[in-house]
């Protein structure tokens, strides 16, 4: 009979988000393998299998937190109206923020001085911004859209990352920054429409 697996995926995941919270709680140095491992009730063999040294745990929560993301807007339908996906990239954007504000904070705000992503891990963190891209495409190729789509993407993005990052900060109410971020998409992709731009 084999043995259970105790090391798996999901212990991985609580212990990035315990040593996230942990890193926004109290600050880098109070990340050991120690605190981490007792929070979660697991042992530090756990950690150096699954994360690896303290640094590579910061490197896990960076990378984590996009791939995260990514598994959010990769859910959104493709569908035949390219703008009406675009706001839903939006919301998934925001409501995965807001499911993982410590691991955003890795994400965006580098907490951690010492700790400087790889060019890799930067590579696949604009890579989420794909998505934004060829979803635009899209619209441009429509002729719904007009512009260069990768300008408006970040531009969109740029958007959404604002009410993000202050509905996390409390700058914005929590019930009513949904409603705000699809009337600020509204209005901004309103902005890249042909129509607007004959």
């Amino acid at each position: 009979m084999a043995r259970p697996r105790t090391h798996d995926d999901a212990l991985r995941g609580r212990l990035i988000d315990t040593a996230a919270r942990v890193l926004a709680e109290d600050g880098p140095h109070a990340v050991t393998t120690r605190r981490i491992a007792q929070e979660v009730g697991t042992s530090t063999t756990a950690i150096y299998t699954l994360l690896g040294s303290k640094t590579e745990m910061f490197r896990a929560m960076y990378l984590e937190g996009f791939s995260r993301l990514a598994v959010r807007q990769n859910g959104v339908p493709i569908t035949d109206d390219a703008v009406a996906d675009l706001s839903e990239l939006g919301r998934a954007y925001f409501e995965n923020g807001l499911a993982n504000p410590h691991l955003y904070d890795v994400m965006f705000h580098r907490p951690v001085r010492d700790f400087t992503p790889e060019p890799g891990d930067v590579e696949f963190a604009v890579s989420t911004l794909q998505d934004v891209v060829d979803t635009v495409q899209r619209a441009v190729d429509q002729g719904v859209m007009r512009g260069d789509a990768r300008d408006i993407a970040t531009e969109v993005w740029a958007v959404v990352h604002g009410v993000t990052s202050l509905t996390i900060a409390g700058m914005l109410d929590h019930d009513t920054a949904p409603a705000r971020l699809d009337h600020l998409m509204q209005m901004t992709t309103r902005g890249y429409c042909s129509e607007a731009l004959a």
